[in-house]
């Protein structure tokens, strides 16, 4: 690669890394699996960057290879985890509201990998309907369609979550 090609490359992680691995850990669900899948993506691109730098939108064209790393990983059926004799013990993060984003990323997870990918574009990387559908590689009625059931199989879960939660306040008492 060119000086001038990867002081380029270098810049433009720099300025989108922390972007790019939010949108992957809302996909993947998991902050290391977040982070894998970043550094996919980001060798992937330095491999192409004389392609990247081509394009003419290069955020779309960066996007699209993360979408297709992420799905890549969830399609291996496999996971890096490792097994240990005992949990370590974590205390959980100060701040507003962590219990409803912890609930709302919980149940993202659930959801079907092509319909998290779909709503994590339109709504957290606010994208639109052609946008998506391009970057996905389906038509925008798919995308409409697999916005409005993910969006149907969110709200179920959550309150489903929300009524086993006030389940458990009852019998507690």
């Amino acid at each position: 690669m060119r000086d001038s090609a990867e002081a380029e490359y270098k810049r433009y992680v720099t300025a989108r890394s922390h972007a790019l691995w939010h949108t992957a850990f809302l996909m993947c669900g998991d902050a290391h699996q977040a982070e894998d899948v970043v550094q996919t993506a980001l060798l992937k691109l330095y491999v192409a960057w004389h392609r990247v730098e081509r394009a003419e939108n290069r955020d779309a064209y960066v996007r699209r290879v993360l979408v297709r790393c992420v799905i890549d990983e969830k399609r291996r059926g496999w996971r890096r985890e490792r097994v240990v004799a005992t949990v370590p013990e974590s205390a959980a993060d100060d701040g507003p509201d962590i219990g409803e984003r912890d609930a709302a990323l919980r149940a993202l997870a659930l959801l079907a990998p092509r319909q998290r990918a779909t709503l994590v574009l339109r709504f957290w990387e606010d994208l639109s309907v052609e946008q998506t559908a391009e970057l996905l590689g389906c038509s925008p009625g798919t995308v409409r369609s697999q916005t409005a059931r993910g969006l149907a199989t969110l709200r179920g879960i959550l309150l489903d979550q929300q009524a086993t939660a006030s389940g458990r306040v009852e019998k507690e008492r």
